[in-house]
């Protein structure tokens, strides 16, 4: 056929061939596009994780003094039944403690975070009239994934002393605190600096003056008030008086009164230190094997520390925030931070989204380089340039695609642009494969490129654009799954659709192009001279080998009876346990905690004794670089953390152990490897104190609640907690279920202090002045903030008694009370009124001894108890932990228990 006798192209394929395979516009739109995606790429923020939008919103309200019973049902319930009107709201979960109450609101995934929080605020102003005398406005506080710290900087000394490092870490946080793009910085250990007046009773009550009596004269005693102006010889002068509080020696020469003519100052019935109070949480620091070439840090090589974290705002990317944040601190080292200060980079997402994502782009690579080499050894190297052509293209305007989603630069994004690669080709192959089919055919001899290739796109661009469309409606319903999957896998069936789409738009305007300009044989003029009619050695063989197939019925039928057995065979993997069902693989990150939970009631110090001694342990493993120990508070959460309200820990009887690891590159060992290693280790030492500890690894995808949870619902308390532990028992029997827990709490010891209301009423002494005096002696009062400009944090000056005067209740019952306390100093003329007689404290209290009450939860409006355990072992999916248990479960008669049927 010659020239004269062109073949009209047909179909949306065969035109766009036709209005491309010709233009200059071609190769600028290649260009284009590349660029483009370079574009994408710089301005793509680089994250570890992708962004889920889960608003959760906590309402927290106090009622003091009330029980936990009378909280569940005078403000946990009620406000319960509000939230749950709110559209969109998805989960309540709700904890009931004695005088306070905790609702978390979980909204449906995707919901608009300003958008919820405004819902639930009209919600509960509109019903602020409905709150009970004596209950606290709700403070509400909304938490989201850019909540999450991506950076954590520990600041440990053994020089320094905790309120000398967190006034140095206070000056840290300012400076990062100016940094552009900075979000929430938060300060965790050290002790804060406070003015600390510690009353000594016998003194106070031989100059005959009360703990609750001095607070009115403290706080009168720092005011500073301006009386106005006066005006003389044409000029202004500003009148003020009094004075404020600026130091300890300022505070210890306040009066308190007079007493036998006189004047009795503070000092003379308190030693007034200005310092750190008695420490509420211990945050220390210590070094691993990993840091030390193999040399163990002992227990006595901890450091006391601050831990500094810094949020981004939300779309900034972390990797050049990380950088810059960094690099203002490293400036200033020897500035503002000491030689003997070290400075412990203990959280880096910047680095580690750094290091996924180029990990990811080079395997990325790896993989259009192992395509290309594939198409190279099946069809010839000219054709495969010309599908090398239409892979970074496609990819390219992809990541634009990413761009203008608004979705950022994580390990899920770029696993779909790793997932599209094997399907992206496809269509260039089969574009290119049938244009080199059809130079070798001998009725195309002679005839023009151009023409060959548009008739060659022609014929199959009906079935190119079927399949893809066929692949498209495969992946992309993913992109609907609910919950907190679906927009966290959302990526790959967004990123591989597009993909698709602009392969197959390549396919049709890219291949065609270059294919008549590389596929040339040696002759000129842009005809076909015959010179790729020659079959390959693999055309050869595939030609055999059906001809061998297609020759016989038997043939064909034994080849189906293999593909049939062959599938059979790899389904039976699954059920003889050869291949383990599991959502997503184990990721090997650099760090994990440990969660530690003592016995309710247990000592501060105890606590962090525990959680040294299991540190002590972790720093020996050879992958450790470094390690914190966080007793009373929280350590910097991670998503897992946000999700499981790890942020929340606080008490005495709780810790966190951040562990660090050495880079992955730099070890054999996993990350889950070395937490399997350590965990027998750890529960030997829990169980020695029987404490509860969580061996808690960053999940490979979305968090939950934990691995394995068990929600064991009943409005009879007593039987509903007696059905968890049978279910505990269950979960500990189950080979394989390690960190199991369950939501019950061990008895803490309370003592009362009984008010003999008749007493109190004849001595005139109220239950507020009973209740201010214990809360002086036993935890102080903040009466007043003194003033120092220079302190990035408030130092307040602070009433209480030494610890020798308060190690035991008998010693509070001799306290000294009185009716009608002075609220300032006695005016002239008033000096011989005689003040009411003190009253120990003793003669109007009772002190008796009980439980305090155990925490209620809810869960949708429902009592529930909470039953968790992870996974690690043989068999480290919960698939099979799971129908394991439920064979155990099914076992179990629910009417003894107080159910109505026996499931």
């Amino acid at each position: 056929m010659s020239e004269e006798h062109p073949v009209e192209a047909h179909g949306m394929a065969g035109r766009l061939a036709e209005g491309f395979i010709n233009s200059k516009l071609t190769p600028l739109l290649i260009v284009t596009s590349i660029l483009l995606g370079i574009f994408a790429i710089i301005n793509l923020p680089r994250e570890e994780e992708p962004q889920i939008k889960v608003p959760m919103i906590d309402v927290m309200v106090a009622m003091p003094g009330a029980s936990a019973k009378e909280i569940e049902e005078r403000v946990t319930t009620p406000m319960e039944k509000l939230l749950w009107e709110i559209p969109g709201v998805e989960y309540v979960y709700s904890i009931s403690k004695p005088g306070q109450s905790l609702v978390i609101v979980r909204f449906e995934v995707g919901q608009d975070e300003q958008e919820s929080m405004v819902r639930l605020n009209q919600q509960l102003q509109s019903n602020y009239d409905r709150i009970p005398k004596g209950v606290s406005f709700p403070l509400i506080k909304a938490k989201s994934i850019d909540d999450v710290p991506i950076l954590a900087l520990t600041l440990h000394s053994q020089r320094y002393d905790p309120v000398t490092l967190r006034r140095l870490a206070a000056e840290v946080e300012g400076a990062i605190k100016a940094i552009p793009d900075v979000a929430e910085t938060e300060l965790i250990g050290g002790q804060q600096r406070v003015i600390r007046a510690l009353i000594d009773p016998a003194k106070l009550a031989a100059r005959n003056f009360s703990l609750a009596g001095i607070v009115p004269v403290l706080q009168q005693a720092n005011r500073q008030y301006r009386a106005g102006e006066v005006t003389a010889h044409n000029t202004e002068i500003l009148i003020e008086s009094g004075a404020f509080l600026h130091s300890a020696r300022e505070a210890g020469d306040v009066v308190l009164g007079a007493y036998k003519g006189k004047p009795i100052y503070l000092r003379d019935v308190a030693d007034i230190v200005d310092g750190g109070d008695d420490p509420q949480n211990y945050v220390l620091y210590g070094a691993g094997v990993g840091a030390h070439n193999g040399v163990s840090q002992t227990q006595d090589g901890d450091e006391i520390a601050v831990t500094i974290t810094v949020a981004k705002r939300p779309g900034t990317n972390a990797i050049s925030l990380a950088e810059t944040v960094l690099a203002k601190v490293d400036a200033l080292k020897g500035r503002v931070i000491p030689d003997e200060v070290g400075v412990a980079i203990t959280r880096h997402y910047g680095e580690t989204a750094a290091e996924k994502s180029n990990e990811l782009l080079f395997h990325m690579g790896i993989a259009v380089f192992s395509v290309s080499v594939l198409i190279l050894l099946m069809l010839g190297w000219r054709e495969s340039i010309v599908v090398a052509i239409a892979i970074p293209s496609t990819l390219a305007l992809t990541l634009l695609t990413f761009y203008l989603y608004g979705f950022t630069l994580n390990r899920i994004t770029l696993f779909a642009l790793i997932f599209s690669i094997g399907i992206l080709v496809d269509d260039a192959i089969v574009v290119v494969e049938n244009i080199v089919r059809h130079l070798r055919l001998p009725e195309n001899h002679g005839k023009s490129m151009t023409l060959v290739a548009l008739e060659a796109v022609s014929e199959v661009g009906n079935p190119t654009v079927l399949a893809t469309w066929a692949v498209i409606a495969a992946i992309l319903p993913m992109a609907f799954v609910g919950g907190l999957m679906g927009p966290y896998m959302r990526p790959i069936p967004i990123g591989a659709s597009a993909a698709m789409v602009f392969s197959l738009l390549i396919a049709f305007i890219v291949t065609p192009w270059a294919a008549i300009r590389l596929l040339k044989g040696p002759s000129a003029g842009g005809k076909h001279d015959g010179s790729h009619e020659k079959e390959g050695g693999m055309t050869r063989a595939y030609r055999r080998w059906m001809g061998f197939l297609l020759a016989k019925p038997s043939h064909q039928w034994g080849f189906l009876l293999v593909v049939v057995l062959l599938l059979l065979g790899s389904m039976g993997l699954v059920g003889i346990g050869y291949v383990k069902v599991k959502m997503l693989p184990f990721d090997n990150k650099s760090e994990f905690q440990v969660i530690l939970d003592m016995p309710e009631g247990s000592a501060l110090e105890q606590t962090t004794r525990v959680a040294r001694e299991m540190a002590a342990v972790i720093a020996r493993e050879p992958e450790v670089v470094n390690y914190q120990v966080y007793a009373g508070t929280a350590s910097p959460f991670n998503f897992n953390g946000l999700v499981r309200h790890y942020f929340m820990r606080q008490g005495a009887n709780v810790a966190d152990l951040q562990v660090n690891l050495l880079p992955k590159h730099d070890r054999k060992a996993s990350s889950h490897d070395i937490a399997k290693r350590v965990r027998p280790k750890l529960e030997k030492i829990a169980r020695r104190y029987d404490a509860a500890i969580a061996v808690a690894e960053v999940p490979p995808g979305p968090p939950v609640l934990q691995t394995l949870v068990a929600e064991v619902y009943g409005h009879d308390r007593e039987q509903r907690e007696a059905l968890a532990l049978e279910v505990k028992h269950i979960f500990e029997s189950v080979p394989g279920v390690v960190d199991v827990d369950w939501y019950g709490e061990h008895n803490q010891q309370r003592m009362r202090f009984r008010i003999d209301k008749e007493k109190a009423a004849l001595n005139g002494i109220t239950a507020e002045t009973i209740s201010q005096t214990l809360k002086i002696a036993v935890d102080g009062l903040d009466v007043e903030l003194a003033h120092l400009p220079r302190e990035k944090e408030a130092v307040m000056l602070r009433l209480k008694l030494p610890r020798s005067e308060r190690t035991d209740a008998k010693q509070l019952l001799g306290l000294r009370v009185r009716s009608g306390d002075a609220n300032a100093l006695p005016e002239k003329g008033g000096m011989a009124v005689t003040p009411p007689p003190l009253v120990p404290l003793g003669e109007l209290v009772s002190v008796e001894e009980d439980i305090i009450d155990k925490s209620i939860y809810h869960k949708n409006l429902m009592p529930v108890t909470y039953v968790i355990g992870d996974v690690a072992g043989e068999k480290e999916s919960p698939v099979y932990a799971i129908l394991e248990m439920n064979k155990l479960l099914a076992g179990l008669d629910a009417r003894q228990f107080g159910a109505r049927d026996a499931t």
